[in-house]
Order: C-alpha cells, then sequence, then structure tokens
C-alpha cells in the first residue's frame, strides 16, 4: 500500500498573532512547519509528501525526491483538492494540519494501519470533561458527552474515495471526516494522542514548545536507539558488456562476475543495513548455495533488508555507499543512484551518498580486476 502525506499550510492563522503566518514562526528553534514535516519525512510507511502552501510562498519550503509542492485555495477545502491533485501513485492519504507539529510516530502508524480495514481513519480523544451551554455569560444548558471526541489530524483515507467526497462536497467543511461522512463512508477512530495539539493561539506556541523540548529530551534517552552498520563486498571481472552498480545499468568493456546479478554496491549497502541490527549479511538471508539467487536482482535482497529495518521497529536514518574501481566512471551515473536506491529503501534520495573513489593503481581494484565497495548505514528506532 503505497501512503502519500499532504501538509496542510496555506492558511494565514492569524490568530495565532505575530506579523508573519504560524507556519512560518520559530518553535524550539526552528519553524513550525519544519517540525511538522520532519514528522512525516521520518514516518516509515509515508512514501510521498505534498506541502500545500500560500500563493507566492511554495519556495519556502524545498522540495525533493519525496517532497512536493502545490499552491493552495481559498478555502480548506480547496488546498485538500490541491492537494490530492498532486497525487497520482499513492493508494492511501494522510492529510494534516501543519499547525499540528507535535504529532507522533504512533498516531501516524495507527492510522496508517487502521486504513487497512477501513476507507477512513483519524485520531481523536474522548471529551472527558463536562460540557455547557451558555449565552451571556451564564449556564443554559447541559451536553452529554457520552459518545464525544476531540478530533485530531492527520485523517486518513483510500485516495479515490476523499477525492471523490471532496469533489461531490459543495461546501467547506471543518474537516476531512466531515466530507467523508458526507459522503457517507466509514471513519474508523484510532487513539489520539493529548500532545497533538493545534497551535491556534499564542498561547500555544509556548505549550508546543514545552512538547517538543520534552520529545528531544526522551529521543536523547537510553530508549532512543541509534546503530550503525557497516558492509563491504568485492566482485571481480568476467567477460560482458556492462556492469550494474547500485541498482544502475553502465555499459562496460567487461562485467561483474557473482552469483546474483553482483551488484557490489547495494550488496555492501544491504550489509551495513543488516549489520545495524546485528542480522549477518546477505549470506545469512540468501545463501548462495540455494539457486534460487542465482543470477538474482540484488533489489530483491535490499528490499528485504529494509523490511526487516521497519519490522524491527526502526527507520533509515541514512546510507553512505563509496564504490572503489578505475573503470568505470562513476560519477555521471550517481544521481541515477541515489534514485533507484531511495525507491527502493522508501527513503528520500537526500538521505542516500553514493560515491567513488580510487585505489591510485594499487592493489586488484588499482589493475582492475575488479570492483570493491563499502557502506554505512544508520537506522534508529524512535
Amino acid at each position: 500500500m503505497t501512503t502519500a502525506a499532504i501538509i496542510l499550510a496555506a492558511g494565514r492563522g492569524t490568530r495565532a498573532g505575530g506579523e508573519i503566518a504560524k507556519q512560518w514562526q520559530p518553535i524550539a528553534g526552528r519553524r513550525v512547519i519544519d517540525w511538522t514535516l520532519d514528522a512525516f519525512r521520518n514516518a516509515p510507511d509515508i512514501d510521498s509528501i505534498v506541502v500545500v502552501l500560500p500563493p507566492g510562498e511554495v519556495d519556502r519550503v524545498e522540495t525533493s525526491g519525496q517532497i512536493l509542492t502545490t499552491a493552495g485555495g481559498d478555502s480548506r477545502a480547496a488546498s485538500v483538492k490541491a492537494g490530492l491533485e498532486m497525487l497520482t501513485d499513492a493508494q492511501t492519504v494522510l492529510i494534516h494540519d501543519v499547525a499540528r507539529p507535535c504529532v507522533s510516530q504512533s498516531v501516524i502508524a495507527d492510522v496508517i494501519r487502521a486504513l487497512g480495514h477501513s476507507p477512513g481513519a483519524a485520531p481523536a480523544l474522548p471529551v472527558s470533561d463536562a460540557l455547557w451551554r451558555g449565552d451571556g455569560g451564564a449556564v443554559t444548558g447541559i451536553v452529554p458527552r457520552d459518545g464525544l471526541w476531540r478530533a485530531q489530524t492527520p485523517q486518513g483515507f483510500d485516495v479515490k474515495a476523499i477525492r471523490a467526497a471532496h469533489n461531490a462536497h459543495p461546501d467547506d467543511a471543518a474537516d476531512d471526516v466531515q466530507v467523508a461522512r458526507a459522503a457517507g463512508l466509514e471513519v474508523a477512530i484510532v487513539p489520539g494522542d493529548e500532545d497533538n495539539i493545534k497551535i491556534t493561539t499564542r498561547a500555544d506556541f509556548a505549550r508546543a514548545e514545552r512538547i517538543l523540548r520534552r520529545h528531544m529530551s526522551r529521543d536523547q534517552s537510553p530508549d532512543f536507539d541509534v546503530r550503525t552498520g557497516n558492509g563491504y563486498d568485492v566482485h571481480r571481472f568476467a567477460p560482458g558488456d556492462h556492469v550494474i552498480l547500485c541498482g544502475v545499468k553502465i555499459p562496460h568493456t567487461h562485467a561483474l562476475k557473482g552469483h546474483s546479478d553482483a551488484d557490489v554496491g547495494m550488496h555492501a549497502i544491504t550489509d551495513a543495513l543488516y549489520g545495524a541490527l546485528a542480522e549477518g549479511d546477505i549470506g545469512r538471508h540468501f545463501p548462495p548455495s540455494d539457486a534460487r539467487w542465482k543470477g538474482a536482482a540484488s533489489d530483491i535482497f535490499l528490499a528485504h533488508a529494509v523490511e526487516t529495518v521497519r519490522a524491527r521497529g526502526y527507520r533509515i536514518a541514512n546510507i553512505d555507499c563509496t564504490l572503489i574501481c578505475e573503470q568505470p566512471k562513476i560519477g555521471p551515473h550517481a544521481d541515477a543512484m541515489q534514485t533507484e536506491l531511495a525507491q527502493i529503501t522508501g527513503i528520500d534520495a537526500t538521505r542516500i551518498s553514493v560515491k567513488a573513489t580510487t585505489s591510485e593503481k594499487l592493489g586488484f581494484t588499482g589493475r582492475e580486476e575488479g570492483i570493491a565497495a563499502t557502506a554505512t548505514a544508520t537506522v534508529i528506532r524512535p
């Protein structure tokens, strides 16, 4: 299931005060929008992010392979539609208010998980306080709180279903659950988080900053696990007319010899991920004695390592790969390699480095007998 996120940041947020819109205001050393973006950029199951911004301000967020920007409309519903128009491949989407920068990874994951059995899902908290009606400063009635919930975002939906719901909805709406319910869509409730506050007034900035700083302090505690693994691989040259390095086919005077497709770069990266988890190497998971893997594409191995990282509750923070060879020249192909690795690992290409060096004509790589590769990968468990 391919999942995108739409971050709604096209509003002006006048109630929050300040000379600029609240998404651009600083909090805990960064802009509000930066905190919100990082929450979704770090979510392992979010494949792409569309940021909906005020017209004329779309260049205030840096785009990348994972992040796209577009201009919003004159209402919340119009901005959601603008974001939905940017989605081409996603099957599900999470729609989130930029003014909720404290959203947790568990809330994001719970919404995505609920979409596996419902066309809509949203986090909420049950109302626990007594509710009154009032007029002129006096209580005029009591509202039963049974069955009442405080809505939060991100609100997740099947893309086709929520797109059709918005196209059929003539007016603006308080949120996307209202639009979905008007179209008859079922929306599952998942547990919300008291820290997932929405910055609305000036006082909310101080509260959100306290939450974010507490999260930062927690992330630096022993429960916050950061692991780094290294990988190294070598393949000798054999007769052929191309090599495959980091998933990219490069014309060359020789091929690389190996049990699989001999992608020395991807093998080193795969071993680095396994190493970070103390899961051995490719040979443990895909024994060369098994004929099933003869000539296999190395993206099979890397995809398995990535899934192992996710299954253990970690996310990939970055990957750094160095190819060691005299020929072929790697520079012209490095960007394509980063793009290919980003697609397989599900992380942004800006978190992947592919570079090359020679061995100054020394050793087997210097004699152009083969290619070596080293890789380092860092994984984090929030």
